[in-house]
């Protein structure tokens, strides 16, 4: 999915997110084309929770956590 993609199925949520596909603009800025939802989250505290905890596991990958606002 990209990201109007996730804001329209997931209105105002925290969420933990993989990007599946992404590259960095010529102003060094973070640009997730393509994006896997990997869980809901209650609060911004349990979203950066389930964040370390899955990157600790898999470190080589690149996750976020994100508020659809």
């Amino acid at each position: 999915m990209n990201w109007i993609e996730i804001k329209e199925k997931y209105p105002e949520q925290w969420l933990l997110v993989e990007a599946d596909k992404a590259h960095t603009t010529p102003s060094k800025r973070r640009h997730l084309d393509r994006i896997s939802v990997l869980e809901q989250c209650s609060d911004g505290s349990s979203a950066f929770k389930s964040y370390r905890e899955i990157l600790n596991v898999f470190p080589d990958r690149e996750y976020y956590y994100v508020h659809t606002s």
